[in-house]
Order: C-alpha cells, then structure tokens, then sequence
C-alpha cells in the first residue's frame, strides 16, 4: 500500500469525517508492507500484511474469506477500455477499483503513468506488491475522504450501498463506472449531481459536475 492513501483513507467505524493514523513496521520506497492503520476516535486498529490492509469492520466479513482463492488478472484489453471509461490519462491521484474489475489493476496503472490504482478485493491477499497498485478489502462502506477520489469502477454485484459510497468518494469532474448496470443506476447517478456520460449495454458512467 502506497503511503499517500493515509491522507485520504478514514475509519471504517467512525465514518468519512474520521482519518487514520499510520503505524508502520516495514515500508519499501514508499509502500507500506506491514504495519497497522489507527483511529485516533475509536482507538481500533486495521492491519496491513504483505502490503495488503484489511479494512473491513465485520468479523463474519473476514471469516468468510477463503485464503486459497485469488483474484485472476484482468486483460490488458479490459484494463484498456475500463481506462477509457474513467477518463484519466495521466497522475497524479487514485482510482478505485471494486471487486472483480480489481483484476486489472497491474494492467491500469501500466497504462496511467502516475496514477496510483487502489484494487478493493480481498483475494488479492495472495498478490505480491506492484507498483502502482494498493490493495485492500473494505467493508460495508468505503473508507475514503469525501470527494477525494479521480474515478471509481464497480459492477453492479457489489449493491447499490456501495454505488452511493462511490458517489460521495469521488471528486468534481471524477467518474463513476458501474457494469452490469441496473436500470436504477442511472437514477441513483442522477439524482447525485452527477452527470450521465453513458448509459448503453449495461454499462453506466456518471460523472461529478459540482
């Protein structure tokens, strides 16, 4: 996990308002590779193995993880078109990207120069650290800053709870992927202040105008 995510990731418990405190035991060029992310509100703690941190409130979230299973990588071809629907081109910021679209993280960030992916998934535990990439599990919310965020990816599978969160996270002009879309994701997109770029073959974007 690349250590500029400390600025803009909150507390799982206490909410968007609350930011973390980084405790780090081992950082490679600025990766933090163990350590522990605290809040000074609530006094918990988060931890951060192998590089991955594990930001999930729900202990019934984490024991139903299945440490043998892994994430497959995504295409290159995938990581191309999931590139061209978020608009970024260039750094610097942080994209975000849920559950299996998380795959194409390596592929995205080859593509961005100075781009930082966030890949949200928590079987990809097992990945080894790359450049570019930080890994994390979160749940039930996401715990970035509001309006922090150049864009964020999700299919329709990870629910509509996590497309408000997406919503709030993401900045001014910044975007927001959804595949697999249902018909409400247009009206949820909408209804936020965000701008409809697409709506076409089950994939929606919204974009923030304010």
């Amino acid at each position: 996990m690349h250590i500029l995510l400390t600025d803009i990731l909150t507390c799982p418990r206490c909410g968007p308002e609350f930011g973390v405190i980084l405790l780090s035991h081992r950082m490679e060029q600025r990766r933090v590779l163990e350590g522990e992310l605290g809040c000074p509100g609530c006094r918990h703690t988060q931890p951060i193995r192998n590089g991955f941190a594990d930001l999930r409130v729900r202990a019934e979230d984490v024991a139903a993880e299945s440490p043998s299973t892994t994430l497959p990588a995504g295409s290159p071809d995938e990581a191309l078109e999931l590139a061209a629907l978020l608009g970024v081109v260039e750094g610097p910021g942080n994209l975000v990207l849920l559950g299996s679209l998380a795959g194409v993280a390596p592929a995205l960030a080859g593509m961005i120069p100075g781009i930082e992916i966030v890949a949200v998934d928590p079987r990809l535990s097992g990945w080894t650290e790359a450049p570019g990439v930080s890994r994390m599990a979160v749940g039930p919310g996401l715990p970035f800053r509001s309006r922090s965020l150049r864009g964020i990816a999700l299919s329709c599978a990870e629910g509509e709870g996590l497309l408000q969160e997406a919503i709030r996270a993401v900045a001014r002009l910044g975007r927001v992927v959804v595949q697999g879309a249902q018909p409400g994701a247009r009206e949820i997109l909408a209804a936020e202040a965000m701008e409809i770029l697409l709506d076409s073959n089950g994939v929606a974007v919204g974009q923030r105008t304010s």
